[in-house]
């Protein structure tokens, strides 16, 4: 009798030490899960410097969604991205040739190269995941979120060549150049190469 309420009092204290310890751990992890990640700082390389010689001129902001599905017999893989993109374009001066400056007296004659997108990016802030789901029998694709972004930034650059973004880069190419040598004292007549 005396062996048995001595192993009822030991199994019951084996059953509270492990729920204890169960709990602590549980604790632990709550806690330690909810402070911020820790940011390790390194060194900065820079790797180039490159010249510049864009007038950039227009910046469209366009918003796209986005869903990219991989569907298998066995489950899918989705997801659902509200990219935020930005759009630049301008006129490239570097590939301004001299022959095509020429000086008329106090007059300047151009013949500017046609309008370029200098830049197409997605704004950070803004782009979000609206859903990312995986099926229960499909592993967690790591490269559908990274296609779903490149996907946004074509469709975006085709969607501001399609709203006119290159005519829109040429004429404000014109207006600031024409307000610049005017306040140099200077005429201007401008055209655009073919």
């Amino acid at each position: 009798m005396l062996k048995t309420r001595l192993v009822i009092v030991g199994l019951a204290l084996a059953i509270a030490a492990g729920v204890a310890l169960f709990f602590g751990l549980l604790m632990l992890r709550l806690s330690s899960s909810s402070s911020s990640p820790k940011v390790q700082s390194t060194a900065t390389l820079l790797k180039e410097v490159q010249t510049l010689s864009q007038l950039v001129t227009v910046k469209y902001v366009l918003e796209k969604v986005v869903i990219l599905e991989d569907v298998k017999w066995y489950g899918e893989n989705r997801v659902l991205l509200l990219a935020h993109g930005v759009v630049k374009a301008g006129v490239d001066l570097q590939k301004l040739p001299p022959d095509d400056v020429r000086m008329e007296g106090n007059k300047v004659v151009l013949k500017l190269p046609r309008a370029t997108i200098t830049d197409v990016y997605l704004d950070e802030q803004r782009t979000q995941i609206i859903e990312n789901s995986t099926g229960l029998l499909r592993a967690f694709d790591k490269t559908l979120e990274q296609n779903a972004r490149r996907q946004a930034v074509d469709d975006i650059r085709r969607a501001a060549r399609h709203n006119g973004i290159y005519e829109e880069a040429e004429e404000r190419a014109k207006v600031q150049l024409t307000n610049l040598f005017r306040q140099l004292g200077l005429e201007v007549e401008m055209q655009f190469a073919k």
